[in-house]
């Protein structure tokens, strides 16, 4: 049980990092100064769905990343409620 939190965390930790990369990429320029207009309204369609896709994607990671974070919180403590019952208690159930 203890890996597989382990790896949660660290799947959690990757998202984060994805997150930001999707940020970047929200936040660049679609056209940069002086560039020919001829390729803009090609240059902005195609930019302007890229940062869509980019924004969208970094929302659900953050949905999941929160979902997931719950259930590791959830999984702690029920966790530590478990300890402190008895044997006897525990099997009953």
């Amino acid at each position: 049980m203890q890996d597989s939190r382990k790896l949660k965390e660290r799947i959690i930790a990757a998202g984060r990092v994805a997150v930001e990369q999707l940020i970047k990429v929200a936040q660049e320029d679609i056209l940069k100064p002086g560039e020919d207009d001829d390729l803009a309204a090609d240059r902005l369609k195609n930019a302007a769905a890229t940062k869509k896709l980019a924004i969208f994607d970094a929302l659900e990671i953050l949905n999941r990343i929160d979902s997931e974070e719950e259930e590791l919180e959830l999984e702690s403590t029920s966790t530590q409620t478990e300890t402190k019952v008895g044997f006897a208690e525990r099997r009953s159930r």
